[in-house]
Formats: C-alpha cells, sequence, structure tokens
C-alpha cells in the first residue's frame, strides 16, 4: 500500500501524542542509582526529525538527561566503522539474550559469549574493542567524537551522574571480570568497564538523540549537519541489532505492538529509526519493571499508530510539504 503523508500531519501525530500520553501515570525512576532517582518525574519530551532536517519536539526536549543504556547504540556503530560487520559479530555477537539487561547468567548460557552489543556484557566488550588499544583518552575521544557526530551537537559528561554510576556499578565489575575470565575483553578491564560507565553517563536531549536516530534512519549522514557518520551498508546492521533487542527481555512485544525499532535507557530515553524515513526520540524518568520508560514507550507507540507505520507493513511511504 502507498501512503502519503504531510509535515503537518506529522507534527499533529506528535503534538496529539504528547497531549495524550502527558499523563500517563505508572514506573518509578531508576532507584538504584541517586543521582536518577532525584531527576524531576514529571519531565516528558518527543522530538522526531525528518531526513531533510526537519524537526518537530513538544514538551521537554532541550532537558539533558542520562543517556544510559541507549549510549549502547552509538557505540555499537563506533566499533562498527572501526572493525567492520563480521568482525564485531565474531567478537561479540547479535543475538538477543531474552534476559535482562544486566544478566550474568546470559554469558553463561551463550558459552562464554557476550551475545550482543545492546546488553551490558557486550557494550563492556564493545569499549574494550574501541580504538586505539590501551590508550583510554584516545578511546574517550573517538566515543565522544562519534555521539557528537550522531547528534550534530556537543555532548558531555554529567559529572554528578559520572560519580553515581562509578558508585554503584557492582554488577558491571562482575561481568567485566567474568568476560575476562572468558577471554572477550579485548583491552585493560577497569579501563573497559570505566568506558561503559562514563558514556552511559553522557547528558543528552531527546532532541539530540531524535537526531542521532534519524542519522541511522537516513544510512549513516546526520540530516542536520549532512555530514556523513558511518557507511551506508552499517545501517541495517545497527537497525536488527536495535530491533532484535532494543527493550530486553520485552523486545518482541515491543515490535509485535509498535512497529519501529527502538532502544531504550534507564535515563528515561527512548530512540527510535524508520529507516528511510525519521529517527524519534521520547524522554520520561519513570520506568516499567524491565527498565524501560513507561510514557516514552507509550508516545512513540501512539505517534506510530497514528501515522499507520510499521517497520514490517511493507508499504511505499512519501513525506511532502
Amino acid at each position: 500500500m502507498e501512503i502519503k503523508l504531510t509535515k503537518a500531519q506529522i507534527q499533529k501525530a506528535v503534538q496529539e501524542a504528547y497531549e495524550e500520553c502527558k499523563n500517563i501515570k505508572g514506573g518509578v525512576n531508576a532507584h538504584y542509582i541517586p543521582y536518577l532517582a532525584n531527576v524531576n518525574p514529571d519531565l516528558f519530551g518527543i522530538s522526531l526529525t525528518l531526513l531533510d532536517g526537519t524537526t518537530i519536539s513538544v514538551g521537554d526536549t532541550e532537558y539533558k538527561f542520562g543517556i544510559e543504556s541507549v549510549s549502547k547504540v552509538l557505540t555499537a556503530i563506533l566499533i562498527l566503522k572501526q572493525w567492520g560487520a563480521e568482525e564485531v559479530l565474531k567478537q561479540i555477537g547479535a543475538d538477543a539474550t531474552g534476559l535482562p539487561f544486566n544478566s550474568i547468567f546470559a554469558i553463561l548460557l551463550e558459552n562464554d559469549h557476550p551475545s550482543t552489543p545492546l546488553v551490558n556484557a557486550g557494550a563492556i566488550t564493545a569499549c574494550s574493542m574501541v580504538k586505539p588499544h590501551g590508550d583510554s583518552w584516545g578511546k574517550w575521544e573517538n566515543i565522544i567524537n562519534n555521539f557528537e557526530a550522531l547528534c550534530g551537537s556537543r555532548a558531555e559528561v554529567i559529572d554528578e551522574l559520572y560519580r553515581s554510576e562509578s558508585d554503584t556499578n557492582f554488577e558491571n565489575r562482575s561481568i567485566a571480570w567474568l568476560l575476562k575470565n572468558y577471554n572477550r575483553i579485548y583491552d585493560d578491564v577497569p579501563m573497559s568497564l570505566d568506558l561503559y560507565t562514563r558514556q552511559c553517563s553522557v547528558g543528552i536531549t531527546a532532541a539530540q538523540l531524535g537526531i542521532c536516530a534519524a542519522t541511522i534512519a537516513n544510512g549513516g549522514t546526520n540530516p542536520v549537519t549532512r555530514q556523513e557518520v558511518f557507511a551506508r551498508e552499517l545501517a541495517p546492521k545497527i537497525t536488527t541489532l536495535i530491533s532484535s533487542v532494543g527493550f530486553y527481555q520485552n523486545t518482541g512485544d515491543w515490535m509485535y505492538t509498535s512497529g519501529i525499532p527502538a532502544k531504550s535507557g534507564v535515563g528515561g530515553g527512548v530512540l527510535g529509526v524508520m529507516p528511510g524515513l525519521f529517527g524519534v526520540a521520547a524522554f520520561a524518568p519513570p520506568l516499567d519493571d524491565a527498565g524501560n520508560s513507561v510514557k516514552a514507550q507509550a508516545a512513540v507507540k501512539t505517534i506510530m499508530k497514528k501515522l499507520g507505520l510499521g517497520v514490517f507493513n511493507g508499504d511505499t511511504v512519501t513525506i511532502t510539504d
């Protein structure tokens, strides 16, 4: 089926989704990280960026929140650029675990393999793979420069969040050393864990995250800056990873009900990629039991329903002024 949409229709869908979802109750902030526990739970914003650079934003889209696990997508892109798709598959994998994001048991079930760069184990391994080897500062420069290229603007660590994360990352320390035991950490262990903790502590806005999502949807070219951030052939790889494990053990339900590959983070952010059409981000701190934003999920689902879109629908979609 051919679907024709106008920018005005998309603007209307985003605005209506905000109005319909802003009073949704339920969920709690990520209480196990003190900084996140204290973020205002009433914050809520939606930002959608089209492939011509048009951005539609409503609500708290300039508030800088902790990117948390959405950062896994950005660093997965970096190692895909540095190593290539086949090497990332060999060294980490591309399988959903079907288990929580911080599962140690998943490593054992996967025969000592971290499984995917979009869960904690695989993301720590990904940080160990970032080049240059053995150079913490050089690695971090590449990580944060990649963030900024994808988002089209400056990104910085929230120092208080970084300290809060570092003081409470006991499970991730266990994961990192278990991976080392199985030879799945490819650089210094404490350095790799610190890089992962630091990237999760980057402050991001929903507007920036929407542009990042649109860069993926646009085959690696940032639609706002027009910079080619990564090669087009890598876009299906990262979108596949997002669609298979973006909501951890709830990913199947998410894809079934929303129709859009998306990645969540415990800071309250959700990044959604509609290939060839747009990127969308939503932010609201209260989370469900799996660590996914209650309100942000509802907002993205509402937009997709109003527009009649789904990545598996097989429709031909055009967007005009």
